[in-house]
């Protein structure tokens, strides 16, 4: 294990120590955000840093995990800029951006799915349902090649657990697992239960 991995790993630790969130309640922090966060609006901003966030009525597929998982006590702004600093060169370029932004960088998709792999979360895709767990993450590649994100509900539809998402009109929880192609299925921090 190299040096970065192996500080990175000591610095999760001690965040995961004093993040108490269970699947249950990052389930619940993504619902939260249904009636509060009502409309899509991907517009760069200036964030403060760490814990920066857009309005609470706006945001994209993105914000409503970064929300969650804030909730919880891990701070995915700060936890993917620190890694795209150390590992600059294993996220995507996409944006021709030469250096992090910590701004935008946790509002991406691609680079959530970068982190989440550089973690060991990432799990299989699968087409079966009962292989998503609640507080699961699930990456999807909508019409037009446009990356998305969303977590796994406690609720299901027709044998198929609900996804928290907003993929337009604000945080809904919908009946969306296989409504489109899945690129990616994460659990995180990777181990839990």
């Amino acid at each position: 294990m190299n040096l970065s991995r192996l500080l990175f790993c000591a610095l999760l630790g001690a965040c995961a120590r004093h993040a108490t969130a269970s699947p249950a309640q990052l389930v619940e922090a993504a619902r939260s955000q249904i009636g509060v966060t009502v409309r899509y609006d991907g517009a760069y901003q200036k964030l403060a840093y760490p814990g920066g966030d857009v309005a609470q009525e706006v945001g994209v597929c993105t914000d409503v995990v970064v929300r969650a998982y804030r909730k919880g006590g891990l701070d995915l702004q700060r936890l993917v800029h620190e890694d795209m600093l150390r590992a600059w060169a294993s996220y995507p370029r996409l944006w021709q951006l030469r250096r992090p932004d910590r701004n935008i960088d946790h509002r991406r998709v691609p680079n959530l799915q970068t982190f989440f792999k550089r973690r060991d979360a990432a799990l299989p895709v699968s087409a079966r349902a009962q292989d998503y767990r609640a507080g699961d993450l699930v990456t999807w590649m909508l019409p037009g090649n446009l990356p998305h994100i969303g977590i796994v509900s406690d609720r299901a539809a027709g044998g198929r657990p609900l996804v928290i998402h907003n993929i337009g009109a604000g945080t809904r929880e919908e009946d969306a697992l296989f409504a489109y192609r899945i690129t990616g299925h994460y659990r995180f921090p990777a181990g839990r239960p």
